[in-house]
């Protein structure tokens, strides 16, 4: 546990960025109004070519700010780069397409006196003021048909894990761990190697941020492509790690394939896809209160799982089957969206 008692806990909040002022601001507006003064904000402009230092400026004297200016090397070194430059005693990570309601760091200080978590983590939702478009990538990424609730929903076909949208853990988990390492879905990465040395990790669900996400379905479906292809690499690195629920999106792509080959033949080869999606879309039209929210969650939701199932198919005929090794460079590009 924390050498500091949680009611006197400083947080540092650590974000890293990379060509994203506007996003920044409407973050730091939302960090202005915290109902909790116990933090600190760091910052990391990771090579940015339109920086944000304007927006920090801002915020000077009405935020305890410390703001970075580094070569870019990756959003993993950037968090690491704020760590070593950070005061609190718990670090907080998030992304800087987020907003933090008024009441997170309240909400978050409230849940770790109640029950102490060496990391936690925390979920996302969809604020009022974002677009349809940013509402139903939200919904098709934490809905439980699509993900299975691993993102932190009420239901679960695995185990939770903290993600760098929200997300925390002590200083002491840091000197024992280290820190991020720069790959794709580093958070799960960090997260296996806390739980393996022993340490907590908790779902906090009241400690939620709105999180902007993609609102391209192209950069969406090339986010998604990456996630699969990643879950490939974890499963190299802590053989076991993988799941049922990490096979359904490739297993939808497959069968989805056959059905709608199937379907020149035997036009009812289609019923399972037709019924899926049916339930995809009353479920989004409840959950988002909106007929076109809910049916533009169709179509993200079709995105995320054919390009998460894509890529998880791609990565393992490449490195499980064919045996080749890590095209890093390849991943590297994808994940700047080259």
């Amino acid at each position: 546990m924390s050498q500091h008692p949680v009611k006197d806990l400083l947080f540092s909040i650590i974000v890293p960025v990379y060509n994203r002022p506007d996003e920044v601001a409407e973050l730091l507006a939302s960090l202005a109004v915290q109902t909790d003064r116990g933090f600190e904000i760091v910052i990391v402009e990771d090579g940015s070519t339109v920086r944000c230092e304007s927006q920090v400026r801002e915020y000077e004297g009405r935020l305890r700010l410390k703001y970075f200016y580094k070569d870019n090397e990756g959003r993993s070194p950037a968090r690491n780069y704020g760590i070593v430059r950070s005061d609190g005693g718990y670090l907080v990570f998030v992304d800087s397409d987020c907003v933090l309601p008024e009441d997170y760091i309240e909400n978050l200080r409230r849940c770790l006196s109640a029950t102490y978590a060496d990391c936690f983590g925390g979920p996302d939702a969809a604020h009022e003021s974002f677009t349809d478009m940013q509402k139903a990538i939200n919904y098709s990424m934490t809905s439980f048909l699509t993900t299975g609730g691993i993102r932190g929903g009420k239901m679960q076909l695995e185990k939770f894990v903290p993600r760098t949208f929200n997300t925390g853990f002590s200083r002491d988990v840091y000197e024992c761990v280290g820190g991020f390492r720069e790959m794709f879905s580093e958070d799960i990465d960090m997260s296996t190697r806390i739980r393996n040395a022993g340490f907590s990790i908790r779902l906090f669900r009241s400690v939620v941020v709105y999180h902007k996400r993609r609102v391209d379905l192209k950069k969406f479906w090339r986010q998604v492509h990456v996630f699969g292809m990643s879950r490939i690499t974890l499963q190299l690195l802590y053989p076991g790690s993988m799941k049922i629920v990490h096979w359904l999106p490739a297993l939808f792509v497959i069968f989805t394939l056959v059905m709608v080959a199937g379907a020149f033949f035997w036009k009812w080869m289609l019923v399972p896809l037709a019924v899926y999606l049916l339930a995809v879309w009353i479920c989004g039209i409840v959950a988002t209160k909106s007929l076109k929210i809910g049916s533009l969650g169709v179509v993200t939701s079709l995105v995320q799982l054919c390009g998460y199932g894509t890529g998880f198919i791609r990565a393992y005929m490449w490195k499980i089957l064919l045996r080749h090794g890590r095209d890093e460079r390849q991943e590297r590009e994808m994940r700047r969206g080259k």
